[in-house]
């Protein structure tokens, strides 16, 4: 029973020491500049880089969202959900 739980206990430091490192390589951010624009440089990558793989990602986040809004409006009106829930 100790063996396994020391190797749990180094498992977890060597997945915290090479996440640390997979995110310092990864990570661009810098201290003076906020979340947006971050994810605004991110984002000119991703179109300098490919163009196409962008405008991918954006039309597949799109389709989730359009999805998930479809499964919440069927939810709530083919359901008794608001009733469950005290609103209806």
């Amino acid at each position: 029973m100790i063996g396994a739980i020391e190797i749990l206990i180094l498992a977890v430091i060597f997945g915290i020491i090479m996440s640390r490192d997979a995110i310092d390589k990864t990570f661009r951010k810098h201290a003076d500049e906020g979340l947006v624009e971050s994810l605004a440089e991110d984002a000119k990558d991703f179109y300098r880089d490919n163009p196409k793989r962008l405008m991918i990602i954006v039309a597949a986040s799109l389709g989730v969202i359009a999805f998930l809004i479809t499964l919440v409006y069927w939810a709530l009106t083919r359901t008794d959900l608001l009733k469950m829930l005290g609103w209806g």
